[in-house]
């Protein structure tokens, strides 16, 4: 699907909206396209011309890091050890979750309001299944975990973090360890020496 591009001054608007937007989710302020259109210093209008709901905002917020992550996912794939492989793509989507406010939501939302989000979302998904299936067929992880559990799961310790809080570098070193923690339970037990 191809656009059209923005006229400069629209460009501008547009812009500035999702500055506003990216403070307010930084601040952990709901997003009101009202407000942000008075924060912005624009009409209510341009902000709607711009996005018709919240999520559509909140959404675009959130794609730099989407976007970031499915190329990251795509270079995931190339690696041979599979176990390492799916808890590097692991380490890296909770890591986001962590520091990129507007990403927990997005991940956690069952419909979404633009196609990109969806796409990247379908990228980030199969990336994850590919992952677990190829660490799984490796014996690195156990058979019962299904990828349907993926996403609750970091979802849960991206949750788990902000609960426990403190700064940005303690809820980063959390959420590796409550990682590690899951990723250890994950791993398929080792035969006893005999």
């Amino acid at each position: 699907m191809t656009t059209t591009p923005l006229r400069k001054d629209a460009a501008r608007n547009w812009e500035r909206i999702v500055a506003v937007a990216r403070d307010l989710v930084d601040q952990g302020t709901a997003l009101q396209l009202n407000d942000v259109a008075r924060r912005a210093g624009l009409g209510v209008g341009t902000v709607y011309r711009h996005f018709a709901t919240p999520e559509a905002l909140l959404e675009t917020v959130a794609t730099p890091c989407l976007e970031a992550l499915a190329e990251h996912g795509r270079h995931t794939l190339a690696d041979t050890d599979h176990g390492r492989a799916l808890e590097d793509f692991l380490s890296h989507v909770v890591e986001a979750q962590i520091t990129d406010a507007a990403l927990p939501p997005v991940a956690a939302a069952t419909t979404d309001a633009l196609e990109r989000t969806t796409e990247l979302k379908k990228s980030l998904q199969s990336t994850g299944t590919t992952l677990l299936e190829r660490a799984r067929d490796a014996g690195a992880v156990r058979p019962d975990l299904a990828a349907a559990d993926l996403v609750p799961l970091m979802c849960g310790i991206a949750h788990a973090v902000t609960v426990h809080g403190g700064t940005l570098a303690d809820r980063i070193q959390t959420a590796h360890r409550y990682l590690a923690t899951l990723l250890g339970g994950m791993r398929t037990a080792t035969p006893p020496n005999t």
